[in-house]
């Protein structure tokens, strides 16, 4: 499973060109795109179409040549094989017939555009979700199912698609968004905005609406909730067991009666405790 350059040329890894040199077919998502990728490179190899839309098959033909001690090198049109890409079949075909499916590692938007979303608290934990549904209803709701998620979220989306999603990201509000257009290619361009403001970043340049995308939906801020944002019933709570119980104690039950959060409790508390006695504060 050969992955190979998303957009620049000279992202191939020495070993996948190694790989498809010694290759006796290349399976291939589309043969007139591969030909011209192995032309570039200097490599003639026979090619074998295997995409979405025939891999249940191609894939016994691969298995067939495996067996018979050929070299099969299988690539998608760009980037990782079987990652919103064909090949995931043809792997798990191979796998079945007990026999060996070697991952040859490259360019992936993905971790491309992972790569320059930093920002403080960023731990690198992410959902991969790969593209929504292309019916509106049901992409509406997995966005805002993305919308309560803690963890970055990654999606990928075609350039007659991404108006759509624009304006369905823009439900999210003030959650932050990595915009990656067109990475590793000529008009490559990446940019951090609020998930409020994508249709009309989109719109700000008439040619933003071309291209492949990848997008982060950067991971849900855990608001500050204040002693203010806490019921006058569970203050009182809090109050009457501070009274009996050692604070922490206090702050727990109170937390299991009211359903209140903890750490809001325990702020609360230590405000309360100064109010009663500053020198407990």
């Amino acid at each position: 499973m050969v992955a190979t350059p998303i957009g620049n040329m000279a992202d191939i890894s020495l070993r996948a060109l190694h790989v498809l040199s010694l290759a006796d077919t290349v399976a291939c998502e589309d043969t007139r795109h591969t030909a011209s990728l192995l032309q570039t490179y200097g490599l003639h190899k026979p090619l074998l179409a295997l995409h979405e839309h025939n891999e249940a098959e191609a894939a016994q033909t691969v298995v067939t040549r495996l067996r018979e001690g050929q070299r099969v090198a299988y690539v998608s049109d760009a980037g990782t094989p079987g990652v919103s890409d064909p090949g995931a079949r043809l792997a798990a075909v191979v796998t079945a017939a007990a026999l060996r499916c070697v991952p040859v590692p490259g360019a992936s938007s993905i971790t491309a555009l992972l790569s320059v979303a930093g920002e403080a608290g960023w731990d690198g934990i992410f959902v991969f979700a790969g593209f929504l549904s292309p019916k509106a209803a049901e992409r509406q709701r997995q966005v805002l199912q993305i919308g309560t998620e803690a963890k970055g979220c990654v999606l990928l989306e075609a350039p007659h698609r991404i108006e759509a999603l624009a304006r369905d990201l823009a439900v999210l509000g003030a959650r932050r968004l990595t915009i990656g257009r067109e990475l590793t290619k000529q008009f490559e361009e990446v940019a951090q905005i609020e998930a409020s403001s994508f249709p009309a970043w989109l719109a700000g340049e008439s040619h933003r609406t071309r291209g492949e995308f990848v997008l982060l939906v950067h991971p849900k801020v855990a608001e500050t909730v204040k002693e203010g944002d806490i019921n006058a019933s569970a203050l009182r709570t809090l109050a009457l067991l501070l009274d009996e119980l050692p604070l922490k104690t206090a702050v727990r039950v109170c937390a299991e009666i009211t359903g209140e959060p903890r750490n809001a409790l325990y702020e609360a508390a230590l405000a309360l405790r100064k109010q009663g006695d500053p020198d407990k504060a």
